[in-house]
């Protein structure tokens, strides 16, 4: 190959990178609020938002005016869906605070209220139609409903790169925390999650194959009726 050509296959792949580089959404300061507005237990600093809803609203703006494309790779939808979802539920709350919970709110899932591009979107159409449409069961364990007895806050962004060896850690961490499942050998009460979607976490098998995937104690047989109480207090 001669010098020219060799030239102009490095402009190409320099130029690919760039593009590559641009795809990916930059989560940073969706990461600062939540290393400053959560705890590394989940508790999250609703009144610390509320003094940073500038930066917050930033975050917003980066959102609505990046929304994912067909090019975009799974790993990248995942972060900024998951991102967004977690996002706009902080919105939502702080929008009527103070409140007990986020039944408080009329319609709270189903309310549109924020918008992404062009569309109105409500926190149902991110996880029902566009998350879950992802196949991947773990984001259950990501995003959060501000209670208590939703899986924790992640007090870090989710990024392309991080985003499925975190997902793992939430799923298992969520999965033995005994404020949320109780699994022991004679007890077995599991969270209204593998209640309510069952379906997406029975794609090898049965709920509690993907429940032991993660389990450090083993069920043995399918639970009956063996589901915990959902408290929706404020996850503050």
């Amino acid at each position: 190959m001669n010098t020219p050509k060799i030239i102009i296959v490095l402009i190409f792949v320099l130029f690919s990178f760039q593009i590559k580089a641009q795809q990916v959404f930059d989560h940073s300061i969706w990461d600062q609020l939540l290393l400053i507005n959560v705890s590394i237990d989940g508790k999250v600093n609703y009144k610390g938002f509320m003094r940073d809803s500038s930066l917050l609203y930033k975050y917003f703006s980066l959102l609505s005016e990046n929304k994912p494309t067909e090019q975009w790779s799974k790993e990248e939808k995942l972060a900024y869906w998951i991102n967004a979802y977690n996002a706009y539920t902080i919105k939502l709350i702080i929008d009527s605070y103070p409140i007990k919970s986020i039944k408080d709110i009329k319609d709270p899932w189903d309310k549109k209220f924020f918008k992404i591009g062009e569309e109105w979107y409500s926190l149902n159409q991110l996880e029902h139609k566009i998350l879950r449409k992802l196949d991947e069961p773990r984001i259950h364990f990501a995003i959060n409903c501000a209670s208590f007895s939703c899986p924790i806050v992640w007090n870090k962004a989710y990024t392309s790169e991080n985003v499925n060896e975190a997902l793992e850690t939430q799923t298992k961490n969520f999965i033995n925390d005994p404020l949320r499942n109780t699994i022991t050998e004679d007890v077995v009460e599991v969270s209204k999650i593998f209640s309510w979607f069952k379906k997406d976490f029975k794609t090898d098998g049965k709920v509690k194959d993907f429940i032991n995937k993660y389990a450090t104690i083993k069920i043995d047989k399918q639970p009956k009726k063996g589901y915990k109480d959902y408290d929706w207090s404020l996850n503050e």
